[in-house]
């Protein structure tokens, strides 16, 4: 079901803000990130630096004022209008309603098709929560709602995965175990992922490339390549490799941080 040959390309993108009518705000300037088909990538970078504006161009919802932003080749809001972009977000935006296998299956009735409960039933055992199918969003924990998230965003086999800050709101062991959950969808599903986050922990757990972004107007600074095999396992966590990685990473979002 993954899209090994879908990837991701930003080439010279520049965004700004209106922020009057005399002046503007230079979101991103110069913009240069791939993510070949079927892999995972991670951004990290200081707050308001522009993560989330480039999910938003992958995403379709604007266009660039300067460079190119594709998908497989093609532009964002096309593939958006197929349906095929997955996205979740921190805010798990579950109907309170709707059970949760009723929220998995709103992707089909959000875009007019008919429900697979087949296919709805698969992602909720895929995600681990075939057990509480039929509970309401009040009735599961912040990382059980993020699980049925996960479940809706796969739901139409989608190309690509946006994933922003999605487990920024849980504590840390429930993201620890998210994580390792998450490792284990993704390579069941091989579908080109990219994933914001301010956990460069998290980061270098999941991807197997991270971008490390200034602070605003938004540059990419470095971007650093994951060494590691899968699956990765949580004493990956503490070995000296691990953290080599996390540091020389850490480092490059000081030097971000300075230049703000």
């Amino acid at each position: 079901m993954g899209r090994t040959g879908s990837a991701i390309s930003l080439r010279g993108v520049r965004v700004e803000y209106r922020a009057n009518r005399k002046s503007s705000v230079l979101a991103l300037d110069g913009i240069d990130f791939d993510v070949p088909g079927g892999t995972f990538a991670a951004i990290v970078g200081p707050s308001g630096c522009g993560k989330s504006t480039v999910l938003r161009l992958l995403g379709g919802l604007f266009e660039p004022a300067a460079g190119t932003v594709s998908i497989g080749g093609r532009a964002p809001a096309e593939i958006a209008r197929e349906h095929r972009l997955g996205v979740a977000f921190q805010d798990h935006a579950l109907l309170p309603w709707l059970s949760a296998r009723e929220n998995v299956a709103l992707a089909f009735r959000a875009t007019g098709r008919p429900v697979d409960a087949a296919r709805v039933g698969q992602l909720l055992a895929l995600v681990g929560m075939r057990e509480f199918a039929g509970a309401r969003p009040r009735e599961l924990s912040g990382g059980m709602r993020q699980r049925v998230a996960i479940a809706r965003a796969l739901a139409l086999d989608p190309e690509v995965l946006l994933l922003d800050e999605p487990f920024g709101a849980l504590d840390a062991v429930t993201r620890r175990a998210l994580n390792l959950e998450v490792q284990r969808i993704w390579q069941e599903q091989a579908i080109t992922t990219l994933l914001v986050t301010h956990s460069v922990e998290e980061a270098v757990f999941l991807a197997d490339r991270v971008a490390v972004m200034s602070a605003r107007p938004g540059r990419i600074l470095q971007v650093v390549p994951v060494p590691f095999a899968r699956p990765r396992g949580r004493e990956l966590l503490t070995s000296g490799a691990f953290h080599a990685v996390v540091d020389e990473l850490a480092a490059a979002l000081d030097r971000a941080a300075a230049t703000a």
